[in-house]
């Protein structure tokens, strides 16, 4: 087995960043989700409620500040953008805290799953995807140990999917068949809640061992 993918997402629900190598922590990848919308009763906005957040891409700039469709995301048009989505009185936050987690920090996905989903694999958005892995192998890791290199991963359990695997990412076009499918061929599950137990950096087409 080996990297296939690594994604990272520097502003929730909203679409990421493809990478050839990056940095893990006890928190996941290293800026991932580190920015979101909350409401003005303090809540985080999501893709779930407002999927037109997807539309909008998050990357991270070279001196380490997240962008949103290339622009700092302190910039007021960036504000502007997700006020006109979300709720006018909307704000952008920056949250480096596990609090920013819907489940656990990090996201894993197989090749052999994602062929066996039969939909383009960012539907789920993953933070890794690893390759090489028979059918639906991977619903029958939970409880185990990834070792990527140095970086251990913990395996929790398997990922409970939302309305968001629905929509395409690229056109935003709504297929509620989607997560019809998944909760009758999958239990309404697919991909893996993990957690770093060990950090360290991971590269694309690294080798990975299933303890």
């Amino acid at each position: 087995m080996y990297v296939k993918e690594i994604w990272r997402y520097p502003a929730k629900s909203m679409a990421g960043e493809p990478l050839t190598k990056a940095n893990l922590s006890p928190l996941g990848i290293d800026g991932d989700r580190v920015v979101l919308v909350v409401n003005p009763a303090g809540r985080v906005v999501t893709a779930r409620s407002h999927p037109q957040l997807l539309g909008h891409k998050g990357t991270t700039g070279p001196n380490g500040v997240p962008l949103v469709d290339g622009r700092p995301w302190t910039d007021a048009s960036v504000l502007h953008d997700v006020r006109a989505i979300a709720d006018s009185g909307a704000t952008l936050i920056h949250n480096e805290t596990e609090d920013r987690f819907d489940v656990l920090p990090l996201l894993v996905a197989t090749d052999g799953a994602i062929t066996a989903f039969g939909r383009d694999g960012r539907r789920l958005r993953p933070n890794i995807v690893i390759g090489g892995v028979t059918g639906l192998a991977e619903r029958q890791w939970p409880g185990r140990k990834l070792r990527i290199g140095h970086v251990i991963i913990d395996i929790d359990s398997l990922r409970g999917r939302c309305v968001m695997t629905t929509y395409d990412p690229d056109t935003l076009e709504q297929e509620s068949i989607v997560l019809k499918d998944i909760v009758q061929r999958f239990g309404g599950k697919l991909g893996l809640n993990c957690a770093v137990a060990q950090g360290g950096t991971i590269e694309q087409n690294q080798r990975v061992e299933l303890l």
